[in-house]
């Protein structure tokens, strides 16, 4: 293998490397954009500057061409375009964003083009297979990391009968979440009190067992706990 091949395939999986690891913190803390989605990013922007880099490996005109025309400014209007399609595919739903990791691999996938486009073809071929690992062994690998799970929660007493918030908060711990917000209000006309919080917790099951604690309350006239998600 040439060196600068050897180089190229080390920067590229430097890239997945660094952008699986920022990514894994903001998986961790159970953020919409995670490790495969940052992973996927970092991966495009430095293949497209790879692009850039070693243009004297792809370009076939003379160096005195080279000054007349600039292709890279090509796959920069491409990137540009496909940017839009991406933002196209994500959707909020609730306290879900989903579809980032699509977008990123939209945006991936349009920067291999631009190198087959250009015959660059051994980073074309290195970012499809590590753009593929990231799909899907690192999806093996985000869904068994440990990470904070987050739900909007909402709990509904009679006015005259409200659990207090120390109680409330006690409940919540006993069952292993943490309040990261809360906030309060009357409905039904005033009939009603009701908290509304976001919680967290490190374990989904945790879901389950409140709900099953809640039922046992008589004093909850109803409540709501809606988990998020990628």
């Amino acid at each position: 293998m040439r060196a600068e091949y050897q180089q190229i395939l080390i920067q590229l999986i430097g890239a997945v490397v660094a952008g699986g690891a920022i990514g894994m913190e903001r998986t961790f803390q159970a953020r919409p954009a995670g490790f495969r989605t940052h992973a996927l990013v970092c991966l495009a922007s430095s293949l497209l500057m790879l692009a850039t880099l070693y243009q004297d490996m792809w370009l076939p005109a003379s160096p005195a061409d080279s000054f007349r025309s600039d292709p890279v400014r090509m796959g920069q209007g491409i990137m540009t375009g496909i940017g839009f399609l991406g933002a196209g595919v994500i959707f909020r739903e609730g306290l879900t964003v989903r579809g980032l990791t699509t977008a990123a691999s939209i945006w991936v996938t349009a920067a291999i083009g631009v190198m087959i486009g250009i015959g660059f073809y051994m980073p074309a071929i290195a970012a499809t297979l590590l753009t593929l690992a990231a799909l899907t062994f690192l999806r093996w690998v985000e869904e068994r990391m440990p990470a904070h799970a987050y739900a909007h929660h909402v709990l509904r007493f009679a006015r005259e009968d409200v659990m207090p918030e120390e109680e409330v908060r006690n409940l919540l711990k006993r069952h292993h979440f943490r309040i990261v917000t809360l906030s309060y209000r009357t409905t039904d006309d005033g009939r009603l009190f009701e908290y509304r919080m976001v919680i967290r917790t490190t374990n989904v099951q945790n879901f389950a067992a409140l709900a099953a604690a809640l039922l046992q309350q008589p004093r909850v006239r109803s409540f709501k706990i809606s988990p998020s998600g990628n």
